[in-house]
């Protein structure tokens, strides 16, 4: 499975990296990010890694779930989006390379595609899917319904935690998708694989 999808995504243009653990994922992404400006997106797998924490120590980090200060969430997206290095993860990973992102506010979205010089998505096993449409129903239907639960919205998907009724909610958070067919010109990219589970 790591093989198809790592030679399809060095072909599609990006950098690959593949490791068994997220410790050795974070220690490795550590040892490439050091002395820059640092963006990143809402993701559960890089929480669940504590790159936030040990990127901190010898960058300046942006992350709208950890402000600083009287900086404000939308503030602190603002900052992000003008770092140099910008980290996120994946709803969903087809096999046959494409990356697929579902955001609410837009900024994950946004930053993934164009303004750094270079972005990272670190991607654990369980975001894998078989091709395109699998990966794309992953992100809408397993993805999503748990990030709305996470974030208490008052959505069909919280509430049941099933799969995605494409509802008209106030509190919806799939409102904008991303999909990657190659990496972006422009910037540098490099696509952490990680042999374990992380994140939704």
């Amino acid at each position: 499975m790591f093989t198809k999808v790592a030679e399809n995504l060095k072909n599609l243009g990006y950098q690959v990296t593949v490791l068994d653990t997220k410790e050795q994922a974070a220690d490795y992404l550590c040892g490439q990010i050091k002395d820059t400006t640092v963006g990143f997106g809402g993701s559960v797998t890089l929480r669940e890694m504590g790159l936030y924490e040990r990127l901190a120590e010898t960058n300046t980090v942006h992350w709208h779930w950890q402000p600083q200060g009287d900086v404000t969430i939308p503030q602190t997206r603002v900052l992000a989006r003008d770092t140099e290095v910008y980290l996120a993860s994946a709803n969903g990973l087809a096999e046959t390379g494409e990356i697929i992102n579902i955001d609410g506010a837009g900024n994950r979205v946004a930053e993934t595609i164009f303004g750094h010089k270079k972005v990272y998505f670190v991607i654990g096993k369980n975001k894998l899917a078989e091709d395109y449409d699998k990966a794309l129903w992953r992100a809408r239907n397993i993805a999503a319904p748990k990030n709305a639960f996470r974030l208490k919205t008052k959505t069909p998907c919280a509430e049941k935690g099933d799969r995605c009724y494409n509802c008209s909610a106030p509190g919806r958070i799939c409102r904008a998708l991303s999909v990657l067919w190659c990496a972006p010109v422009g910037s540098q990219y490099e696509v952490v694989l990680v042999k374990e589970d992380l994140g939704y």
